[in-house]
């Protein structure tokens, strides 16, 4: 009697990218390929190459190198806690779902391991289906769109396709709010409350917004809804956005201004974190967790602390766990022997 085969069903946890390495080399070689981008970059290609070619990377990767060697353990911190995500989720989902072939990959849009890369490899081992998982809270054009741009050309080089869902994004999720509310009163229980909790998300360029980009609105909706699960007065907390690139306004108000403005204006203790980051990398390890102190403590504050990304906090595995598990529950009803 024939029996079919357990259905293979991989799930891509997929961030924005890391260098391979914290040295001038490894940057620019990971800054050209993320810099290249035209989503990320939105200037006409033949003149941003140019920018690119003769003022960026002949400079920056330098600046960027020391600072990723700041914050540098074994590996590129967000590459280790990917890695650590995804033994989690492969763990969990594995016991909870063994009428699959599950495998659980880790991916990046830049640098390694690359989504292109890990596609190929799905197209020698073929799949019946395919769960994209990006690790960014709030879509943006900028850094979750790359990912469907990936899996696109892909599928254009197939024939035998598998099933594709994609989880868009889960910025007002009820796990993703109380997950982050509670790093925040465990991080509290701890070390005691401040005066301002600022909520620092990535920033974009404001053109990108007023094309519509709906990536700012969700980054409020969060804000607003973290500010909700903390009880926190509307002079507790404040929203903004950080790592401005270039000279073009972006979307205000912007992290540093307002730590400068609360420390001009007596404020003395801050707390901030980056709801933004499912991974602690350079943007809030070295720019909001040290950069950021220096601005704030050179202005007239004293006391300034950064309350890490959820990482791989037990409240967050819970949370792609579940996110996948919606996904899984139905491919049981059409994919399960």
């Amino acid at each position: 009697m024939f029996s079919a085969p357990q259905a293979k069903v991989t799930i891509i946890l997929a961030n924005l990218g890391t260098p391979d390495e914290p040295t001038a080399v490894a940057v620019r070689r990971f800054l050209k390929q993320f810099l290249s981008d035209q989503r990320v970059i939105e200037i006409p290609k033949p003149i941003w190459q140019i920018i690119l070619r003769l003022f960026v990377l002949p400079f920056r990767p330098k600046r960027v190198a020391h600072a990723y060697a700041m914050v540098w353990g074994q590996d590129s911190p967000m590459r280790e806690i990917v890695l650590q995500q995804v033994q989690a989720v492969q763990q969990q989902l594995t016991q909870d779902y063994p009428q699959f072939e599950l495998n659980v990959v880790p991916a990046m849009s830049y640098g390694n391991p690359g989504i292109q890369a890990l596609l190929q490899n799905l197209s020698a081992n073929v799949q019946d289906h395919i769960i994209l998982l990006p690790l960014f809270p709030q879509y943006s054009a900028t850094s979750t769109a790359p990912l469907y741009d990936a899996i696109a050309k892909w599928i254009l080089t197939q024939r035998n396709l598998p099933g594709l869902s994609i989880i868009r994004d889960y910025y007002q999720h009820p796990l993703y709010i109380q997950a982050l509310a509670q790093s925040v009163r465990n991080y509290r229980a701890e070390h005691g409350s401040a005066e301002k909790l600022l909520m620092s998300f990535h920033g974009i360029p404001q053109p990108y917004a007023d094309k519509g980009d709906p990536y700012a609105d969700r980054c409020r909706i969060t804000a607003q809804l973290l500010a909700q699960a903390l009880n926190l007065a509307e002079d507790q907390w404040a929203i903004s956005f950080q790592s401005r690139f270039g000279k073009q306004e972006w979307v205000k108000p912007y992290t540093d201004v307002i730590l400068q403005q609360w420390a001009e204006q007596g404020v003395k203790s801050v707390q901030i974190m980056s709801p933004a980051f499912s991974a602690d990398c350079l943007e809030t390890l070295e720019e909001l967790a040290i950069q950021n102190a220096d601005l704030f403590k050179s202005a007239g504050g004293q006391d300034y602390a950064y309350i890490p990304a959820l990482n791989a906090d037990t409240d967050h595995l819970a949370l792609l766990t579940t996110l996948l598990q919606a996904n899984l529950d139905a491919l049981t009803q059409t994919l399960a022997h």
